[in-house]
């Protein structure tokens, strides 16, 4: 089952990041020979990142696109944007600072035929500093406790079948944008998989996740999912399934 797949790209100053995680993906798609895109969004930055992303536009004008924020709207919405303005019936966010390996991911893509969202769980997690490994487990155990969903990890470049997306009743604009999804699709019932994934070494600036202004809208957007699960559960929980998920296929196969 042949699809196209739609890389988004989220990227906020990544001058110096950028053009190896536009490359690292275009040489991936051609690794496994696989049909996609890349869409880059460029979410307000002030440094050259977008005279980059148009620098590639121009090596590669059928694969790469451009959508830009005047004024930086945060890694949901950037992601959003994408998942709206893509051709893909699967779509993965990949961040536009590099530390992800498109490989990885893709070496998984098949799945897709068999589920409508694949996890990755980061398995060289030595690569990141002491401090963000701490903030990272906490993170995932909260998520975990909160909402019974057993998953290694709620952050990483998730393959996503895009029309399930676009049935969500919330769409999370800020960086708890992973853990929403895949708790709003997974208690729905939809199948997923887990897979293991390696992650690279950050080559250049730091996360954005754990600056203060990150922080407080993911905890709004967490208390905002609290609300959904526990107050609204029988109106935005419902085990319906659009009808080209795979999860509704399998459902009814006979």
């Amino acid at each position: 089952m042949k699809k196209l797949i739609s890389f988004i790209i989220p990227a906020l100053n990544e001058e110096k990041n950028i053009e190896e995680a536009i490359d690292g993906v275009l040489m991936s798609l051609k690794k496994f020979k696989i049909l996609g895109e890349i869409i880059v969004v460029n979410d307000g930055s002030v440094d050259n990142t977008s005279l980059l992303i148009e620098k590639k536009i121009k090596e590669f004008p059928e694969t790469i696109k451009i959508i830009s924020h005047q004024v930086p709207q945060g890694m949901g919405a950037s992601f959003w944007d994408g998942v709206d303005n893509a051709l893909g019936d699967v779509v993965v966010m990949f961040p536009g600072d590099n530390e992800n390996n498109s490989q990885e991911i893709l070496r998984y893509y098949w799945l897709m035929d068999h589920v409508d969202f694949v996890v990755p769980f980061v398995f060289n997690k030595e690569t990141r500093p002491f401090f963000r490994r701490f903030l990272s487990s906490l993170y995932n155990f909260i998520i975990r406790i909160s909402f019974s969903i057993n998953l290694n990890y709620v952050n990483g470049t998730v393959l996503c079948r895009r029309s399930v997306l676009k049935e969500l009743e919330h769409r999370s604009t800020g960086f708890f944008l992973q853990a929403d999804i895949l708790v709003r699709v997974i208690k729905k019932g939809y199948l997923f998989a887990e897979v293991p994934y390696q992650l690279n070494l950050r080559k250049s600036g730091s996360s954005k996740a754990i600056k203060m202004s990150s922080l407080i809208c993911l905890i709004k957007e967490y208390l905002c999912l609290i609300r959904d699960y526990y107050f609204k559960r029988k109106k935005l929980f419902k085990k319906q399934f659009t009808a080209d998920s795979i999860t509704f296929i399998r459902r009814n196969e006979k």
